[in-house]
């Protein structure tokens, strides 16, 4: 699928799944906002933000749902 020039996303996953990887001491809420952001305007449901900066990987992964309330 072709997305709109303002989505850039690190990775689409069986055309269903968008990966956003980040390497950022501390993930912020615009990172989560920019995620959503990118669910909202390629019309899928489910992203995960993955930072990478962390000492365990574990704790670096955020799933995102978009539709779900906070």
């Amino acid at each position: 699928m072709q997305f709109p020039d303002p989505i850039r996303v690190d990775l689409l996953v069986a055309d269903q799944v968008i990966v956003e990887l980040k390497s950022v001491e501390e993930v912020q809420p615009v990172h989560f906002r920019q995620t959503l952001t990118y669910l909202r305007l390629s019309h899928r449901k489910v992203a995960l933000l993955i930072n990478f900066n962390v000492p365990m990987l574990k704790d670096g992964i955020h799933r995102i749902v978009y539709g779900l309330p906070e």
